[in-house]
């Protein structure tokens, strides 16, 4: 087993050690809960990765959202660079979910768009987790939504070992039951080619592949490598081949499911003809007697999680299999900024549940696709033997069951907390353009919170006519691209980030000088105490951090948040008196926080690195051509499959390496 290590270059100082003991003696100890009340700034992500160090176990690491999941997973990756860090997030750039409006008699068909990548992390996530215990997992809250059972995805694993005797018929026929698609002209992710006796297979997981020669139905040899440069890695002695979904089933479940999912539709359709609405018996017998045929026919139907509790052979009313499944009995949850992510834990099942009840009694969906559903509250208790709650500001939840608290404040930087001042609102755009340009001047940045996402629009195309560099992130903007923003921001490429909530927690951005708050008197959600708090600090990071807060009178949320950070204060500069310390700007490198979502696996040792756009530096003038044609080979199939946009993204890569092509040829 390897053994969880971090990295060698940091070392913890101010607060961590003691946080890092007490929590860790607390682990091993067997204590449920407990708190790690760290400021804003303290390296809270550092004090978890010492502590999973500490304590020698697979962990997961649950964010209220998408963007901080990928912050956190980066930072982890920086720390333990031998292990398995992976990131785990719902794979829906857009979702649309199936529900039925029963006043106006609309229906709503499921529509999505699914991220490939993301996709792909999730693949890595459990098959790392049923492999390895040096494993770490980022997730969203999605981890606490249905997944296939463990036990049918251990089952469907493909073995194959170097000398074993191995039917190569039978192999294939495996890859298939296990959602492999057979595409013998171009490789891709869970999908297998084969040429004689050679087999070739790219995992779900990976972008690289595996090729397995076969000697008779003996195994001779296994070769990882690049499936678009033919780069050869390394010959293996055995390779493992987890299904291409969670959601994999065996021939034998899907006959007796098929029996059962028959027998509840006749249930259904009785019970709704007993009550004379006849309308509903149709609609659900048409409706799942297609997916029964679907089923039967290829294994699988749109929608088939709807039918996981009868899949799983789950009784009535059971928690759904859930990525906590994956982990073994002993692992760790840390439940970062606590304050929100425990609430958003506890409110999922209701509004989910709520939605398919009535797509259930209007006759769309059977009973049983009310347990295709989230965790309850006491169902994610159950499922998670010991968990620590990080946040700056701990919610109810926390302060109530947490039997140990760590405070955490000195921050190892030794920055003191930012100095926070309060304007009134009037003229609070133009005194605010001031400030931005002292800031733009300083080469800073500039935070901006407002109220919704129409005033971030608005105050963005406001600052752009100003000649100020600006761009605003919102729930609207997807993932990767939120990603990509706050990257930017770092990198200077803008120089004012106008937000709504998002930029709040755990944003870690050493260049933002100023926050500002606008509209901070208008009490509520965006205004209360633990937001103020979180959102000052995200000046906390700078030397010459500041913050601004534009009412009109002093609400109690003011006057707390204030205060708290009075208090902070406070501790930090006696700390430095103490210690004779002045304290230094951080100079913090950025990192592309989306790297490991790129098109290369990252733990391939000696592989060139590969992003979005394939660096071709130092390539000949033929690796440029055979690269362009398999480009071209790659576009016309995902044209072919309506997948428009990675179309166009290879149609983007094919023009450039044209360029290049052309450079060559003018030289």
């Amino acid at each position: 087993m390897a053994e969880l290590k971090t990295a060698s270059a940091y070392k913890p100082t101010g607060d961590q050690p003691g946080a890092i003991a007490s929590l860790s003696e607390g682990i091993l100890a067997g204590e449920r809960y407990q708190t790690l009340l760290g400021a804003t700034g303290t390296g809270k992500t550092a004090t978890m990765a010492w502590i999973i160090e500490q304590v020698q176990r697979p962990a997961l690491v649950i964010a209220h959202n998408k963007t901080l999941a990928a912050q956190l997973c980066n930072e982890f990756r920086e720390f333990f660079p031998e292990n398995a860090v992976e990131y785990f997030v719902s794979y829906y750039d857009y979702y649309q979910p199936e529900a039925y409006v029963p006043q106006a008699d609309l229906y709503i068909e499921k529509d999505s768009s699914r991220n490939d990548d993301i996709d792909r992390l999730r693949h890595a996530a459990t098959s790392n987790l049923l492999t390895r215990r040096d494993t770490i997992i980022v997730a969203s809250v999605s981890c606490i939504y249905g997944l296939g059972s463990p036990e049918e995805y251990k089952e469907k694993i493909v073995l194959l070992n170097v000398g074993e005797e191995q039917d190569r018929d039978l192999v294939l026929r495996k890859l298939v039951d296990i959602q492999y698609a057979r595409n013998d002209t171009l490789l891709g992710r869970g999908r297998f080619r084969v040429k004689g006796d050679v087999l070739e297979i790219q995992p779900a997981h990976s972008e690289t592949a595996y090729r397995v020669s076969f000697f008779g139905d003996e195994v001779e040899q296994i070769t990882h490598f690049d499936p678009l440069t033919g780069e050869v890695y390394a010959k293996l002695d055995t390779i493992t081949v987890f299904p291409a979904t969670q959601y994999v089933t065996s021939k034998p479940t899907v006959e007796r499911a098929v029996d059962e999912i028959r027998h509840e539709l006749n249930e259904q359709v009785k019970a709704f003809e007993a009550d004379g609405r006849l309308l509903e018996a149709h609609r659900i017998r048409q409706r799942t007697e297609y997916d029964l045929e679907m089923m039967k026919e290829l294994g699988f139907c749109n929608g088939i999680e709807n039918y996981s509790r009868i899949l799983d052979g789950r009784p009535a009313g059971s928690a759904p299999h859930t990525l906590l499944d994956y982990f073994p009995s002993d692992y760790v949850v840390f439940v970062d900024e606590s304050h929100q992510t425990i609430p958003q834990v506890g409110g999922m099942y209701e509004g989910d549940r709520s939605r398919k009840q009535t797509l259930v009694d209007f006759g769309f969906r059977l009973p049983s696709a009310l347990d295709n559903r989230p965790l309850r509250f006491d169902e994610f208790l159950a499922k998670v033997p010991q968990l620590v709650f990080v946040s700056a500001t701990p919610g109810p939840y926390e302060q109530r069951h947490a039997t140990r608290i760590a405070e955490q404040l000195i921050r190892p930087t030794f920055i003191v907390d930012p100095e926070v001042e309060l304007r009134a609102t009037r003229n609070q755009i133009d005194d605010l353009l001031n400030e931005i340009k002292q800031r733009e001047e300083a080469g800073e940045r500039v935070l901006v919170t407002t109220l919704t996402k129409k005033m971030a629009e608005d105050l963005t195309d406001y600052l752009l006519e100003s000649g100020i560099k600006a761009r605003y992130l919102h729930s609207e903007i997807d993932t990767l691209e939120r990603i990509q923003i706050i990257r930017e921001l770092r990198l200077g490429e803008y120089d004012v980030l106008v937000g709504v909530n998002l930029l709040r927690e755990g944003l870690d951005l050493p260049e933002v000088s100023l926050v500002a708050v606008l509209d901070a008197d208008k009490e509520g959600f965006l205004r209360g105490k633990t937001a103020l708090i979180q959102t000052i600090g995200r000046a906390a990071r700078n030397l010459n951090g500041k913050v601004l807060l534009y009412a009109d009178k002093l609400t109690d949320a003011i006057k707390g948040a204030v205060d708290e950070t009075e208090r902070r204060r406070v501790v930090q500069l006696a700390y430095n008196e103490e210690n004779g310390i002045t304290p230094e700007q951080i100079v913090k490198g950025v990192s592309d926080i989306a790297e490991f979502l790129s098109l290369e696996q990252p733990h391939v040792p000696g592989k060139r690195r590969r992003g979005k756009t394939r660096e071709v530096e130092g390539m000949s003038r033929e690796e440029l051509e055979k690269l362009a044609i398999t480009l071209e080979e790659e576009m016309l199939i995902a044209a072919e499959e309506l997948r428009f946009e990675y179309a166009a993204k290879l149609r983007d890569e094919i023009r450039d390496l044209r360029r290049e092509l052309q450079a060559f040829a003018e030289a």
